[in-house]
């Protein structure tokens, strides 16, 4: 990667800079993400924020269901998505660690379940 003139010599290029041919993280952790911070969340809505195809993102949804991530629940013509973040993650070398704490670290405002108690 080039270094702008103006960067003095030894200083990283700004993130800005860097190029976008891969993430961090996967689209199913983005669109679990979204469905975290919005239960009630149209999956074209969640399509758009991510970027990539409605189908793709009702393909990932399934998945997520049938990994047993989500529940979907139909409410009128709309779903709502109950998440289930007490389930480990996937990896092996993540499994010791539940989604919560990811959608925590990545800042995600989980909804509280009815009944649940707000921890002091």
């Amino acid at each position: 990667m080039a270094v702008r003139e103006s960067e003095s010599v030894g200083k990283r290029p700004a993130v800005a800079d860097a190029p976008r041919d891969w993430t961090f993280l996967t689209n199913h952790a983005r669109v679990l993400l979204c469905i975290a911070e919005d239960p009630d969340v149209r999956l074209r809505d969640v399509a758009a924020t991510v970027g990539i195809t409605e189908r793709a993102t009702q393909h990932i949804v399934q998945q997520l269901e049938e990994a047993g991530y989500l529940e979907r629940e139909r409410v009128g013509r709309r779903n709502r998505y109950q998440l289930h973040a007490d389930r480990p993650l996937r990896h092996p070398m993540d499994h010791e660690h539940q989604v919560s704490e990811l959608l925590n670290v990545l800042g995600a405002a989980l909804p509280r379940t009815r009944g649940a108690r707000r921890r002091a």
